[in-house]
């Protein structure tokens, strides 16, 4: 059979007695005795003092005299009033830091609200730079759009300037070679001297082949007419 153990707020709790006047006259006793009570245990995480079954019957036989069961009264309701004492003091320190705690959440609050405020104002600051960035970026970029526009114009404007300038050229060229093959004045009298007797030669030529012609058909109509004469094989046919 394994042995009870118990703490001594659970032997106290048994002995209806504060555990502080239980620890008092435990230490008392092993102080008068030269004893060695209790050994530490872990419960539940943490290091608690442990009696054992012939402890915790020592304990109670020096609670059973008269005398140390009115001690233990005087000093049980002692212990009582100190422990409510205590409660009460540890009700207000935990009631003065929750409300410390409520004041720092509360300032805490007011702080993550200023601080949401400050970067919802920084977000906005940001849109709105950054919607005039891209406006001056799109003018910047239509200006560029201009100015190279512009400069097709002038390029090609010089390109046609260039065009005319050569074929101002060109035509001057021409020019210059019909004057250098122009005749001078003298030699177009003579040219049309040579074109008229040439053609007075043609003239008479044309002349004489037509009156060629008009004696060969002369000729022709005064020759007789031939008769074919049939044989005498032939009259009855």
């Amino acid at each position: 059979m394994s042995e009870e153990l118990k703490t001594i707020k659970e032997l106290a709790d048994e002995l209806g007695i504060s555990k502080k006047y239980l620890q008092n006259k435990i230490s008392y006793e092993k102080k008068k005795q030269n004893l060695s009570i209790g050994n530490w245990k872990k419960i539940s995480g943490k290091n608690t003092i442990v009696l054992s079954d012939k402890e915790q019957t020592l304990i109670k036989s020096w609670l059973n005299s008269l005398e140390d069961k009115q001690e233990d009264k005087a000093d049980s309701l002692e212990d009582k009033q100190e422990d409510k004492a205590d409660s009460l003091e540890d009700k207000q320190e935990d009631k003065a830091d929750s409300l410390e705690d409520k004041q720092e959440d509360k300032a805490d609050s007011l702080e993550d609200k200023q601080e949401d405020k400050e970067k919802s104002y920084l977000k906005e600051r940001i849109s709105v730079l950054e919607k005039f960035l891209d406006k001056e970026q799109t003018s910047n970029s239509e200006l560029k759009k201009i100015i190279q526009q512009t400069q097709n114009l002038l390029d090609q404007q010089q390109r046609l300037a260039l065009q005319d300038k050569k074929v101002l050229e060109e035509y001057k060229s021409e020019i210059n070679e019909l004057k250098a093959l122009k005749m001078p004045q003298e030699d177009m009298k003579d040219g049309s001297s040579i074109r008229g007797e040439a053609q007075e030669e043609i003239e008479r030529l044309k002349a004489q082949l037509k009156l060629s012609e008009e004696e060969r058909n002369k000729a022709k109509e005064k020759e007789p007419v031939k008769t074919e004469s049939k044989k005498w094989w032939q009259l009855w046919k």
